[in-house]
């Protein structure tokens, strides 16, 4: 019996084995929908034994769906090549909100948010095993394995002092999130980083089509955190139940409330309103210039006439009237100068305000 239970996981070794290494990337991992309100914390779990040599630990996560908030269950996947391993995606403030980076496989675990996910991602890094040669080892100090089909173990005790954290927040920056940023390097692994396998998402999708991982209706506490085994359409979520319309009424009530959608429509339409240039278009005040032709003043210079009556010098004897006429004290009308309507012109570089 024993033969019989193990030869499954001999056939997954060997499928693994034969898996390429890890090849360029195939898809950028970008930032996705931007969400106004805070995801739930992270809910306490038990992790499954991996069932199979070289499957790798995808810790759940929250996503957004069309009810709001909802709770992905951690799972064990195939990886997609023989040594790639698995980045959790996170949620980071973003404006007025909080964008999802979403996760990705590398040949190194980088920068998720420092979000403790639990089951040796503690925020920086992973410490649940590592892979040697063609063979993954699983360090069973955090981590959970089937030991009759698995044998490449060892305990690693340390790693738990050094890297665990009793935070259970779920998202990075903004008010109460986790405090850590990522390096140049580790945002350049994101952007190169191999899209989630089918697997994966089919384990989104179906989380996604059930209202009880709903936060708005487990209250932030799914009852049903992790499966063995990625849901499918012959291994479906236990007591699933379609999303109501009233569940998608009052998420979109929830979104309003909390401006939800307000950063991303507002990131964009403020960069179109940019076009603050069309008040340089205004500028063609330089048809002012044209009405320069005051130098038809100048053709009324022919006062060179009145220099003819200058021979006036009998109006030097009414030289006393000209002492009385004392400049008139009107020559404050400069202080008109304050038309200094200029500064209204800088409301034209409206700053878009904060996504």
């Amino acid at each position: 019996m024993r033969i019989l239970r193990s030869l499954p996981a001999l056939m997954a070794a060997v499928l693994l084995a034969a898996l390429p290494l890890s090849s360029p990337a195939q898809l950028s991992i970008g930032i996705g929908v931007t969400i106004g309100s805070v995801p739930p914390p992270i809910p306490v779990y038990v992790q499954p034994a991996a069932p199979y040599p070289n499957y790798q630990w995808t810790p759940g996560y929250w996503g957004w769906g069309s009810a709001g908030y909802y709770w992905t269950p951690g799972v064990w996947v195939r990886p997609p090549a023989v040594g790639l391993l698995w980045t959790p995606g996170y949620w980071g403030a973003r404006g007025s909100g909080y964008g999802w980076n979403g996760g990705y496989w590398g040949a190194s675990v980088g920068f998720y948010g420092g979000v403790n996910y639990g089951a040796g991602y503690y925020g920086s890094g992973f410490v649940g095993g590592a892979w040697s040669g063609n063979q993954f080892r699983y360090n069973t100090a955090v981590t959970n394995v089937n030991r009759t089909v698995i044998h490449n173990t060892y305990v690693n005790k340390t790693v738990i002092n050094n890297h665990y954290n009793n935070s259970r927040v779920s998202y990075n920056g903004g008010r109460g999130g986790t405090t850590v940023k990522p390096t140049s390097g580790q945002i350049t692994a994101r952007q190169s980083g191999r899209a989630p396998t089918t697997d994966q998402k089919n384990q989104a999708q179906f989380a996604s089509n059930d209202r009880n991982q709903y936060a708005s209706v487990n209250k932030g506490k799914p009852a049903l955190t992790t499966s063995q085994k990625p849901f499918s359409s012959t291994n479906k979520p236990p007591n699933s139940a379609p999303v109501t319309t009233a569940d998608k009424q009052d998420a979109q009530k929830q979104s309003k409330s909390n401006g939800a959608s307000a950063p991303s429509n507002k990131a964009t339409t403020t960069q179109n309103n940019k076009p603050a240039p069309a008040t340089q278009n205004k500028k063609p005040a330089p048809t002012t210039q044209n009405k320069k032709p005051a130098p038809t003043t100048q053709n009324k210079k022919p006062a060179p006439t009145t220099q003819n009556k200058k021979p006036a010098p009998t109006t030097q004897n009414k030289k006393p009237a000209s002492q009385g006429q004392k400049p008139p004290a009107g020559g404050k009308g400069n202080a008109q100068g304050n038309g200094q309507g200029k500064p209204p012109a800088k409301n034209g570089n409206n700053k878009p305000p904060q996504h």
